[in-house]
C-alpha cells in the first residue's frame, strides 16, 4: 500500500472518530437542530446531582389508543462523573404495576455541544439508543429513535424544572416521524434534603 492510500484511509478513520454527536435534526426528520453554540452546556446537569423522590406516570401501551396510565413511586439518585461532563441517575421505582430499575448515563459532547441520555433497565441488561440535545433558557429537549414492538418511532425527552427541588422529565413518541406526539411518561422529581 502506498504511503497515499495510507494518508487517505488514516484521514476517513480520524474524520468517523472525531465526528459529533448526532444532532436534532438527525434524530427526528423535518425537526432543525436548535442548538445553542454560544455557550458551553457541560454543566447543565449539575442541579440533578442528589437524592430525589420520583413520582412516575407511565401509560401502558403508548401507540395503541390506551388511556391506561400507572403511578410508580421511588427514588433518583444522580451522581457526577469527569468534572461533570457526565453523570449517571440510578431510578428504582414501584406501584401496582410491578418495579422499575434503571440507570441512565448522560455524556456531554463538547464539539456539538449536546448531551447524550442512554438508559438501561437491569431487566433489558442493555442501553436504548440514545436521545441527543441541549438544554436552552433552563429546558432540556432530547431527540431520539428507538423501536416499539418492532415499528420505529421517534422519541422527545424534555426536562424543565419549577424550582431548584421540584422538576418534571416528559418522554413522547411518535410514529409519523415528528409530525405528532403521544405522552407516555411524566416524572417529577422532588429534592431529598439531607
Amino acid at each position: 500500500m502506498n504511503v497515499l492510500k495510507i494518508r487517505s484511509a488514516s484521514l476517513v478513520v480520524a474524520a468517523a472518530v472525531l465526528a459529533p454527536f448526532p444532532t436534532m435534526a438527525d434524530a427526528v426528520p423535518g425537526k432543525p437542530a436548535a442548538k445553542d453554540t454560544a455557550r458551553d452546556g457541560q454543566h447543565d446537569f449539575d442541579f440533578e446531582i442528589g437524592r430525589w423522590k420520583t413520582t412516575v406516570s407511565r401509560l401502558q401501551r403508548p401507540l395503541t389508543g390506551s388511556t391506561s396510565w400507572v403511578e410508580l413511586e421511588g427514588t433518583t439518585v444522580v451522581r457526577k462523573l469527569l468534572d461533570g461532563r457526565a453523570n449517571v441517575a440510578e431510578l428504582d421505582i414501584a406501584g401496582a404495576s410491578g418495579r422499575i430499575q434503571g440507570v441512565s448515563l448522560r455524556l456531554y459532547e463538547a464539539g456539538s455541544r449536546q448531551w447524550s441520555l442512554n438508559f438501561a433497565s437491569l431487566a433489558a441488561g442493555t442501553l436504548s439508543p440514545p436521545t441527543i440535545g441541549h438544554f436552552s433558557n433552563g429546558r432540556g429537549e432530547f431527540y431520539g429513535n428507538e423501536t416499539l414492538d418492532g415499528k420505529p418511532v421517534a422519541v422527545r425527552f424534555v426536562i424543565a424544572c419549577a424550582t431548584a427541588d421540584e422538576c418534571r422529565f416528559e418522554q413522547a413518541f411518535s410514529a409519523d416521524g415528528g409530525k405528532s406526539w403521544e405522552l407516555n411518561w411524566v416524572a417529577t422529581d422532588t429534592r431529598i434534603k439531607e
